[in-house]
């Protein structure tokens, strides 16, 4: 039986730009925050953290800034997925060598594959390093799904331990096929709760950039058998998870961040600005949270 690499709530942080690049300061500002509202794990270089947008001297250089930062005090993640096997064996050493707990690893995007090569592409990923690899399965944006029987057979490379799960609809079957080989954190905000309740072992958050603290609660709280506060914390937030999700990822979490006085930023291009209407959703679910 493989062990989780973290139970709980793993914030999937933003990177905070400025005009001319990565704004270091301001990382480390978020660093220290998450870990005092108790944030169990942290990810650097996700899908939130634009790592899509960066040039692999400044995806490598924020990796190695973030672990630097963390220095073991939670489990530190890095994002090292790319759509060419190659390209993300490269960044998974690197992250590796600096120091990295362990990787998350996306399903292959545009060229995309077959579930054989999906075995092939994240076993050879695996295989070059020793620390734990998560599979990130995110269909709605790779157009790519993970099969359970896929993730049966990765489950027996004894480095892949878990995937972050975005087609939850799949959950119940991947969890029958490969029991405690894979453990399984949620890709989604909103449906935290209803995966733990099929095993999962928490959650790979958004909104964990604005509410740490209640998303570790949340998580923490089921696994300590507390269901019915775990349930209130995650149906509180339905609103806010709603609004951070009014536009494509991670816009307005950043909008909602600098509301909220943070001062992390623009999102890069071909991000841009969240609408207007997008604007006054999101104050009017802060508000409503108390965040504003």
């Amino acid at each position: 039986m493989k062990q989780p690499i973290f139970t709980g709530s793993c914030v999937a942080l933003v990177t905070p730009f400025t005009d001319d690049g990565v704004n270091y300061d301001k990382l480390a500002e978020l660093i220290e925050w998450q870990i005092k509202e108790g944030t169990d794990a942290i990810l650097i270089c996700g899908t939130t953290g634009e790592a899509s947008t960066m040039p692999d001297n400044e995806h490598k250089e924020v990796i190695r800034f973030a672990v630097e930062k963390i220095a073991g005090r939670v489990h530190v993640m890095a994002g090292t997925g790319s759509n060419d096997t190659a390209h993300a064996i490269d960044l998974s050493r690197y992250a590796e060598s600096v120091g990295v707990n362990s990787v998350l690893t996306v399903t292959p995007y545009y060229n995309k594959t077959t579930q054989e090569g999906l075995y092939r592409h994240f076993k050879a990923i695996a295989d070059s390093i020793s620390i734990p690899v998560v599979l990130y399965n995110v269909p709605s944006r790779t157009n790519l799904n993970i099969n359970p029987e896929t993730l049966k057979r990765l489950s027996t490379v004894k480095n892949i331990v878990a995937v972050k799960e975005c087609n939850l609809g799949q959950v119940a079957q991947t969890k029958y096929l490969c029991g405690d080989e894979i453990k399984i954190y949620s890709g989604e905000d909103g449906q935290v709760v209803p995966l733990m309740a099929l095993g999962g072992m928490g959650v790979i958050s958004v909104m964990a950039n604005i509410i740490p603290s209640d998303t570790h609660k949340m998580a923490n709280a089921f696994l300590d058998g507390d269901i019915e506060l775990s349930r209130e914390i995650q149906i509180k937030a339905i609103n806010l998870i709603n609004a951070i999700f009014c536009e494509v990822n991670p816009i307005p979490i950043k909008a909602a961040m600098n509301e909220m006085g943070m001062k992390v930023g623009k999102c890069r291009m071909p991000l841009v600005d969240i609408s207007a209407g997008g604007l006054s959703v999101l104050k009017a679910a802060l508000s409503e949270y108390g965040l504003i």
